[in-house]
């Protein structure tokens, strides 16, 4: 038996089908009340009549907070794929994450030593990794360093991996994943979704940052291969291509059809962006899409490698061209079947 944490997020439901088209026997961690709609669409997307294999799934609902609701998710299990986390990027939303991510992943990781489960994949995020102080792109040995620049959901992850490195050193047989930015079908509400929409609503400005990406499934595939490898105590950076956020919504308006943004923002911008987002926020009730975090990250270059992964599992990944072209066919799918 697996246990997935997280299976109704986005990373989370396409592990899901993973798993069970290679025949695998899973179990699904859910908080109460949580939506199922992206577990779905990811699984429509595969198989348009998903029914049959989706009610394959053993959903338990629990809480990474409620250690007598992991106990029972974790009898009888073998392997865990740890993918639960809080994302966030707003003040508001700091102490909630720390405590979801951070102690959450402590209580997982001491009922797996207890169950003695055979191994472990946390799904970790190149946020967790350090900032190289070279033009060399950042690797595995790169190491985290206290910083003002550090997001709070930068240090809820490092703090998350600690907790996992503590586990092997208790016993815990263990492999963590440190995916780049996640694109890929599926994605409609948040991350890559929301950057669809928001050029589909007639996105004005770009930055020419670059960050890493990567395609969800090549995530999932090699979660899966780290798994059934006889790899552990190791991190990989999973990261396809380094790619400029400009290039990126550049191909998005060609793909879904509208124009491209025009005018490059400079850091004031971001200043003023934030601020009126916040502001906006707070006479409607909508969450900022841009806060200071993003704001002040948006422009900056970082460049990842993932030859370790590479030359571990002789690894090949999904082109981003390919991951954004499916991404913007689903969502344009999904969105005219709402109308």
């Amino acid at each position: 038996m697996i246990l997935v944490t997280g299976g109704t997020g986005f990373l989370g439901s396409h592990l899901l089908y993973h798993l069970l088209n290679e025949g695998e026997e899973v179990r699904a961690l859910k908080r109460t009340g949580a939506g199922m709609d992206v577990t779905k669409v990811v699984f429509s997307y595969y198989l348009p009549d998903y029914e049959k294999l989706y009610k394959k799934i053993e959903w338990v609902e629990g809480d990474l907070l409620d250690i007598f609701s992991l106990e029972k998710a974790l009898n009888g299990v073998e392997d865990v794929y740890h993918c639960a986390a809080l994302v966030s990027f707003l003040p508001a939303d700091r102490e909630k994450m720390m405590e979801t991510n951070i102690k959450g992943t402590a209580n997982l990781v001491n009922i797996a030593l207890e169950k003695k489960i055979r191994k472990l994949c946390h799904v970790s995020s190149i946020a967790a990794i350090g900032r190289a102080e070279n033009d060399l792109p950042i690797d595995e040995e790169v190491v985290w360093k206290a910083s003002k620049r550090n997001s709070n959901y930068a240090k809820s992850k490092y703090g998350a991996e600690n907790e996992v490195w503590r586990g092997i050193e208790e016993g815990l047989n263990a492999v963590i994943v440190n995916p780049s930015v996640i694109l890929g079908p599926g994605d409609l509400k948040s991350g890559g979704g929301k950057l669809i929409r928001l050029v589909q609503k007639g996105l004005k400005f770009y930055t020419e940052g670059v960050n890493g990406y990567v395609d969800v499934r090549d995530v999932v595939k090699a979660m899966y291969l780290l798994m059934k490898s006889d790899i552990t105590n190791e991190r990989f950076i999973v990261s396809s291509e380094n790619v400029s956020l400009k290039d990126i919504v550049y191909q998005i308006a060609e793909y879904i059809s509208k124009p491209a943004p025009k005018y490059k923002a400079t850091p004031f911008m971001g200043e003023i962006a934030w601020r009126f987002d916040k502001l906006k926020g707070l006479l409607t009730g909508r969450k900022p899409f841009i806060t200071k975090e993003t704001a002040e990250t948006a422009g900056n270059k970082y460049y990842y490698t993932s030859e370790k992964l590479i030359k571990a599992l002789d690894f090949e990944f999904i082109p981003i061209k390919n991951s954004l072209v499916e991404s913007c066919e689903l969502f344009l799918k999904v969105e005219n079947q709402e109308r």
